[in-house]
């Protein structure tokens, strides 16, 4: 599908206007968007706009590619990321842009052209020319990257807290899921920023001028959402080292806990394996109370282990208790 609008001289906004129609001497500028093209209008970019194969290679390479803007000799080329809000997909935008025309392309329907279109329509935006078109594209563009990252923020600070008493496992998966969604997020963001300080700072892009500051304002939201993924990475490694040395600490504490019951266990059984011996002359198998005095050595030397244990520290009472009444009185 192809939509357009164009600018007059007598400053009117006309849409549905046909492509042979766009370079007549009446209009000032206009806007082509080729949203989910088919093959015949793909071949438009080349044939009717006569744009560098380079840049139309871009445009139909069904790979991702990334972010960039290109400087040709009568206009800019950018390719921009889009993502989706729910599963962090990326989509791409193409954007081909002069003092005279803009031409966007996607293949998915994308959030950030139709809002921009809409907004602009009711505004009528497109009287101030093309690089306010850009901007807003941009700017919605980059205002989309916000929600993920805040939901991340939601769920690290979720999993911290714990409230649901998860096991460990459990959060780490979650933790892990988190990562894997701020790195998909990152691939973006980053490659975006690089964008846009290189446009600010090209000698070669005269036009904006005049919306340099609305540009500006968009690199520092692209700042702020890189400081806010690296803080995040940050926290949420802090959080899986937390985790993980939590449930390495807890381990160790089973295993310590079998290797008393086990320790505890041996002088039984090698008293136990004693008297199990089928020998026909065992004199204390005649001793009217031998088996209750057998019983009897069997529980003191059990306990008196177990004084040893608790004494040497890897038995330790109480401590659970008390962590609960530190908790408790926070």
């Amino acid at each position: 599908m192809i939509r357009t609008c164009a600018v007059d001289k007598d400053n009117q906004i006309v849409y549905d206007v046909p492509l042979r129609d766009l370079n007549n001497e009446h209009t000032v500028w206009y806007w082509v968007d080729f949203s989910e093209p088919t093959d015949q209008e793909n071949s438009l970019l080349r044939d009717f706009f006569h744009f560098h194969p380079l840049a139309v290679e871009d445009c139909l390479d069904e790979l991702i590619e990334r972010p960039k803007v290109d400087f040709y000799k009568n206009y800019l080329f950018f390719l921009l990321h889009s993502i989706q809000q729910t599963t962090l997909a990326t989509d791409e935008v193409e954007v081909f842009m002069n003092s005279h025309m803009l031409v966007t392309y996607h293949k998915q329907p994308n959030r950030a052209i139709n809002n921009s279109w809409v907004r602009i329509k009711k505004e009528e935006g497109l009287k101030k020319g093309p690089i306010f078109v850009l901007h807003s594209i941009i700017d919605q563009i980059v205002d989309d990257y916000f929600q993920p990252v805040f939901h991340i923020e939601d769920a690290l600070n979720q999993i911290e807290e714990n409230s649901d008493r998860e096991a460990v496992n459990e959060l780490l998966d979650k933790i892990f899921d988190i990562r894997h969604d701020m790195s998909k997020i990152r691939r973006s963001i980053l490659p975006m920023r690089d964008l846009l300080y290189r446009l600010l700072n090209s000698e070669n892009v005269s036009f904006i001028e005049d919306q340099r500051f609305y540009f500006h304002d968009i690199y520092d939201h692209l700042l702020k959402l890189s400081e806010m993924l690296e803080s995040y990475r940050e926290f949420s490694a802090d959080i899986r080292d937390n985790y993980m040395s939590f449930n390495s600490n807890k381990t160790n504490n089973i295993m310590m806990t079998l290797t008393i019951i086990t320790t505890i266990f041996m002088p039984l059984t090698f008293i136990v394996g004693i008297y199990g011996m089928n020998f026909d002359y065992m004199p204390e198998l005649h001793i009217k109370y031998a088996y209750y005095m057998v019983l009897i050595g069997m529980a003191c030397i059990a306990f008196f282990m177990f004084l040893i244990f608790v004494k040497i520290g890897w038995l330790k009472i109480g401590n659970k208790k008390n962590r609960r009444n530190r908790h408790s009185s926070k």
